[in-house]
């Protein structure tokens, strides 16, 4: 790569953070299947959100919550410009930022170029968390013009259509999860300049704290009870809030 020779340790510990931080969705889906999770609950959750939103007289409440969501993704999305802001002026430092990080007796960094790869790494998990966020943020405003759009019950679509929007909100809310969940694998790219075993030990740390989170947590037993009630309540039209749902995206 370019010169840089990595150890073994290294290329073990890189490919298990490639691994745990591109390929989290699909592996967590298949080991869990479609057992109760938070964001499979959440999905169904949110579906009935949606369909419940369609046979409101007044939206002004369902309008509101979904202003506070993409409030709260332009937070995320601005402490993520100022974090790349950082990474890049440490990326850019040259000489004199690989020696003040290898003056530190807690740093492990070779040489300069793998210091550079390293902090470089963390650059790309915040970028790509970057990415997510603004993705979020444009189809939550997606999801404002459809809400703004919805029409009356008495025109006997309100079925469809919340099911229809409840297909655009949930997409956009596992993009703003994929965005947060950035943090913990840049906090572990960021323990590669503490050594390869430092930054195995902290992406399976990372991985197995947002599994625990979405399988065993309190917050995920009590997601999982609420996703039961609107499953088995009746609506409506008689039958359930039964909804398709979302892949996990922790």
């Amino acid at each position: 790569m370019f010169g840089l020779q990595l150890s073994t340790l290294d290329t073990v510990a890189l490919a298990i953070f490639a691994v745990a931080w591109l390929a989290y969705e699909p592996l967590v889906k298949a080991a869990l299947g479609r057992r109760h999770m938070i964001n499979l609950d959440m999905a169904v959750i949110r579906s009935a959100w949606m369909g419940n939103m369609a046979r409101r007289e007044s939206r002004l409440m369902d309008s509101q919550l979904l202003g506070h969501t993409i409030n709260s993704a332009s937070f995320f999305a601005s402490s993520n410009l100022i974090l790349i802001a950082g990474a890049s002026g440490v990326l850019f430092g040259g000489e004199s930022a690989f020696r003040s990080a290898s003056s530190l007796m807690v740093i492990e960094t070779s040489t300069r170029l793998l210091f550079e790869v390293q902090v470089a790494l963390v650059l790309v998990t915040l970028a790509r968390g970057l990415l997510d966020f603004i993705w979020a943020i444009r189809q939550l405003n997606y999801t404002i013009a459809v809400i703004g759009a919805a029409p009356d019950e008495a025109v006997g679509l309100a079925g469809v259509y919340g099911s229809a929007a409840g297909r655009l909100l949930n997409p956009a809310l596992s993009a703003f999860n994929a965005g947060v969940r950035g943090y913990y694998f840049a906090l572990a790219a960021a323990s590669w300049i503490f050594g390869s075993t430092a930054f195995i030990i902290a992406t399976l740390s990372a991985v197995a704290l947002l599994i625990w989170r979405q399988r065993s947590s309190a917050a995920a037993h009590a997601i999982a009870d609420i996703r039961t009630l609107l499953e088995t309540a009746p609506t409506p039209s008689g039958g359930s809030t039964k909804a398709v749902e979302d892949t996990p995206s922790a």
